[in-house]
């Protein structure tokens, strides 16, 4: 008898019918011999319904309100659910996160798993009861509820599939796997029997939205066999495991692409040691993520560099760079909010040679003029204008191969929690 971790997301459990449907694939689990573990997210559009809601009320809304606020959507799915398997005949029984074990820090929003103290769900095991638990959501030693920010859910998965040692973590979404781009944009995307977490945890970070960093992250760290399929369909999913076999003649396995993208520049700023350090010193102590940073060359003892943040952040960022004026002259500020960074991620790539070079061809064929660029081992990335986008995947998919003869499957509108 094997223990299932399912994790459902906003767009498996929008509606009465789409609940009922998520409570037949979890009895049918139940039914093949398996013990179940399910982590459900909120319904639909209400966590952003209740955002819009706080935000009439206060432009600024407290951040632990919202916490408290937020926590709501999923204790209304992970009852509800429940309520769908009793009335299939099932024992079902839901639980918090805090009643699920969940020890956070304090960060609110944006709370990192401290510890789980998994018993009570063991516990339920034990009982043969299926378990429902909210995702997305902690509590601090002190009582504080918490949520863990963007992709909580995915993250309240993988870490509680650690914590109960279980065979498997299936992500249940609107997609049946893990494509080689946005199947919305590509509809004959290669669908990836398997990938490995290093390739995962880039495609993730650059903006693939169908597993949240963080998961990837936890996953590849207690070796938790990850799954992603589509809750609308029973295709065979991706495995995200330790090493993923190549494909043969393919070397970049994705393309991914984030439009959350802003650039600032500093003009003119003394060429001395230290500089760098302090503007991102400051950057980091006020919580501002920095990713790409170029540094142009030289000139009458003066330096111009650039660095993209979310765009999310771009007024913050402005404005820490604004405070440091006085400690830190420099002659101007610029910024640029209509960018997107596309990004190839291959294992391949680390023994094939070319692989960037043959990017900024098809981005130049495009007309596309590349304003910054990053590389790894096995991801570039060039952040350009955002222009047509859709034409810009599409010309690269097929540059590295990529294309197939099948129509990729999206099953719902695209689930980020």
């Amino acid at each position: 008898m094997s223990l299932y971790v399912m994790k459902f997301g906003g767009s498996s459990v929008g509606d009465t019918e789409r609940m009922k449907r998520v409570a037949k694939r979890i009895a049918d689990k139940q039914d093949e011999g398996h013990r179940c573990v399910v982590v459900v997210s909120a319904m639909g559009d209400t966590t952003d319904d209740l955002i819009d809601t706080a935000k009439q009320l206060n432009g600024q809304p407290p951040a632990r309100e919202m916490d408290m606020l937020m926590t709501t959507g999923e204790q209304i799915s992970v009852a509800l659910l429940s309520i769908a398997l009793h009335g299939i005949g099932r024992n079902a029984v839901s639980y918090t996160g805090w009643q699920a074990g969940f020890r956070t820090d304090e960060t609110h929003g944006r709370a990192r798993i401290n510890e789980i103290d998994p018993r009570r769900v063991l516990a339920s095991l034990e009982r043969e009861q299926i378990v429902i638990v909210a995702g997305f959501q902690g509590m601090t030693v002190e009582g504080e509820i918490t949520t863990l920010g963007r992709g909580g859910s995915d993250t309240t998965a993988v870490a509680l599939a650690a914590a109960i040692e279980a065979d498997v973590c299936e992500i249940y979404t609107d997609v049946d796997g893990i494509y080689s781009t946005d199947p919305r944009i590509v509809k004959t995307a290669r669908k990836l029997k398997e990938i490995s977490y290093d390739e995962m945890l880039e495609l993730a970070n650059l903006g693939a939205a169908v597993l949240h960093p963080r998961a990837v992250e936890y996953a590849k760290r207690h070796q938790v066999k990850l799954v992603v399929r589509s809750s609308f369909n029973h295709n065979e999913g991706t495995v995200v495991k330790e090493e993923a076999s190549m494909e043969q003649g393919v070397v970049v396995s994705g393309i991914a692409y984030d439009k959350n993208v802003a650039r600032v520049s500093i003009l003119g700023v003394p060429d001395v040691p230290g500089v760098l350090a302090q503007v991102f010193g400051k950057l980091a102590e006020e919580g501002v993520n920095v990713d790409i940073i170029v540094q142009s060359g030289v000139q009458n003892e003066q330096a111009d560099f650039s660095f993209t943040v979310s765009l999310d952040e771009l007024d913050r960022a402005k404005e820490v760079i604004k405070q440091i004026h006085k400690t830190l002259p420099y002659r101007e500020v610029t910024s640029e909010d209509n960018l997107v960074k596309v990004s190839i991620v291959g294992a391949g790539m680390v023994s094939h040679p070319g692989v960037a070079a043959q990017m900024f061809d098809v981005l130049s064929q495009e007309g596309v003029s590349i304003k910054m660029v990053s590389t790894s081992e096995i991801k570039v990335s060039c952040v350009i204008e955002s222009g047509n986008l859709p034409s810009i995947i599409q010309a690269l998919h097929t540059a590295y191969n990529l294309d197939t003869t099948e129509q990729a499957f999206v099953g719902g509108p695209k689930d980020r929690r």
